[in-house]
């Protein structure tokens, strides 16, 4: 048997290169940076999102949570909604599926696409102006679920909307729930005529 004797700084060096080799291998993503696109961000849609976004403050859930305690901020949900297939055979039974989010959001889904439908950008922007009281410096924090795109476009879109008080809450209700925070069923914000 053969040992070899590395010298104290290249033990610590060996040792910090195997331990990153060995979360690399048992959790892939754990060593992936995700670099900030100067784009939106298309399919797929949940993947490991960035840890920035330029023009708005990234929240951790315990900030998220803070925020939503002081009251001060409109939350915005922005998971996408399914829409009702169009040639269901008669007599099928069309459940949507429920939302269960951040008391006191608005749900605004499909708002978070790479691109959207003009009709969706209206209902995005009158949902906006909704949680801010037509203040484009009021504050918003958007968020979906963890490793949503659609929390990161949507809050992209609401800061070129010229919002300036933009909190992206990337964890999003998956964080919420993992730290032991309520949840209530919501229905999407209506749309106006």
């Amino acid at each position: 048997m053969v040992f070899v004797v590395f010298p104290r700084a290249w033990r610590s060096l060996l040792i910090w290169f195997v331990s990153v080799a060995l979360i690399t291998l048992v959790n892939p993503l754990a060593a992936q940076v995700v670099a900030e696109p100067e784009a939106y961000r298309g399919r797929p849609y949940r993947a490991p999102v960035p840890d920035t976004l330029t023009g708005a403050t990234v929240l951790t859930t315990k900030l998220a949570h803070e925020v939503w305690k002081a009251g001060e901020a409109g939350f915005v949900d922005v998971l996408p909604r399914l829409p009702k297939p169009a040639k269901l055979p008669e007599g099928t039974v069309w459940r949507d599926k429920p939302r269960d989010s951040i008391p006191g959001s608005i749900w605004l889904p499909n708002v978070g696409y790479q691109t959207i439908p003009d009709a969706d950008a209206d209902y995005f922007r009158q949902g906006l102006e909704t949680v801010t009281e037509g203040d484009t410096s009021g504050p918003v924090v958007i968020f979906c679920r963890a490793d949503c795109w659609m929390s990161w476009n949507a809050a992209k879109r609401a800061i070129e909307y010229g919002y300036t008080v933009i909190y992206w809450y990337p964890e999003g209700t998956d964080g919420w729930s993992a730290a032991g925070h309520p949840l209530e069923r919501v229905e999407p914000e209506k749309r106006s005529e």
